[in-house]
């Protein structure tokens, strides 16, 4: 069997303290790839170090002065460079405990002394071959998780993009609440983040509050725009919309979740809220979030019949409100933000001036957290 190594391209490193051993390898890997020879591990680790060229295969006698075969390989097994480069043990003395030993320090085969050329060859490319395989597979599983990580992000955008076309269209029935639901949703993450919450579930809050109002999209423009207080019917029907729009997210099967503001966001922590009387820890934790952050963006936008409102009347509301509408902890949460936003700028920061919300909503919550 002809063995098809490439000089050009392979370089194999030998280790023995025999130089008959030596001369032997040098033959038989003659015209087939370049071979490194030391005559003992300290001096082979050195040469590999300043050759500054990682090699492709090490064959390494076990019986050396100063270290043996296993000791120099649990030092290349914790060198940065050279802990993944194929070993293979040479050796006349090869029982079943040392073969043990052996394999557990890490080296991928041996050769028993004395070896027969052909049989070095077919250990060699074998190897040679597992490793161009392997190093094959983990560029392959490296670029697929790429794209697959492009894929993932265009997606994202694509869903985002889709959220933010339908929360406009939802806001767009009132003048005076155009951007709210961004603003919630921009609001929800800060307090998510300032909870401790990691970046994917900021996101996911994120996405809850953009879509917590989408219940409106069934209550007619008559009725949200009204300018005169609403008869007991209209505002029964105004109440419907947590219901709605639960019910339309709740198709969404893949994200059970994204439904829970929009249900939810209009419970109150001591029970007399709506749709449902949910009270205390029954209201699930993203809705008594959002219900916050809801409550902080109508306080603080402008409505027909009211500019906004000055920052410590804001906050007297949440505070008076903690523990009765809102969960106390989310409650104190925002009232953090508040003490952080000590220009009164995070409020009514649309979402289409990105750079401006961005930096606003940014200094407000890493003054927050220094006040944590």
């Amino acid at each position: 069997m002809d063995i098809q190594l490439n000089p050009a391209q392979t370089l194999i490193v030998a280790v023995d303290d025999d130089p008959i051993i030596l001369f032997l390898l040098k033959e038989i890997f003659e015209g087939r790839a370049e071979l490194d020879t030391y005559n003992s591990g300290d001096e082979a680790m050195r040469g590999m170090i300043m050759n500054g060229r990682v090699p492709d295969l090490i064959l390494l006698d076990y019986l050396m002065p100063g270290q043996n075969g296993v000791e120099v390989l649990k030092e290349l097994r914790n060198h940065p460079l050279l802990n993944e480069v194929p070993v293979v043990l040479l050796t006349g003395d090869l029982d079943t405990k040392l073969e043990a030993e052996v394999l557990s320090a890490g080296a991928n085969d041996f050769i028993r002394k004395p070896f027969v050329p052909q049989v070095v060859l077919m250990r060699v490319e074998m190897l040679l071959k597992y490793r161009k395989l392997r190093n094959h597979l983990e560029s392959e599983v490296r670029e697929q998780t790429r794209l697959a990580e492009g894929r993932r992000e265009q997606i994202e955008r694509i869903f985002e993009q889709m959220l933010l076309a339908l929360t406009k269209t939802i806001d767009a029935k009132d003048l005076y609440t155009r951007g709210h639901s961004q603003r919630v949703a921009q609001y929800s993450r800060l307090l998510a983040a300032l909870d401790g919450c990691d970046k994917q579930r900021q996101q996911e809050i994120y996405y809850m509050g953009m879509l917590h109002d989408i219940g409106k999209i069934g209550i007619p423009d008559t009725i949200i725009t009204k300018p005169d207080k609403l008869t007991d019917e209209e505002f029964a029907k105004v109440k419907s919309h947590p219901q709605i729009g639960g019910g339309i997210l709740d198709m969404i099967t893949d994200f059970p979740e994204l439904g829970v503001g929009a249900r939810w966001h209009h419970e109150r922590y001591d029970g007399k809220g709506y749709p449902d009387g949910l009270k205390g820890e029954q209201i699930p934790a993203p809705a008594r979030l959002i219900a916050v952050a809801d409550t902080y963006d109508a306080l603080t936008s402008r409505r027909s019949y009211r500019d906004i409102l000055p920052q410590s009347v804001v906050r007297a509301e949440l505070q008076k409100g903690s523990g009765t509408q809102f969960d106390p902890h989310y409650a104190e949460l925002m009232l953090k933000l508040i003490d952080a936003d000590k220009n009164y700028t995070m409020h009514e920061q649309l979402p289409e001036e990105e750079e401006k919300a961005d930096n606003g909503l940014a200094a407000a919550q890493a003054g927050a957290l220094d006040h944590a």
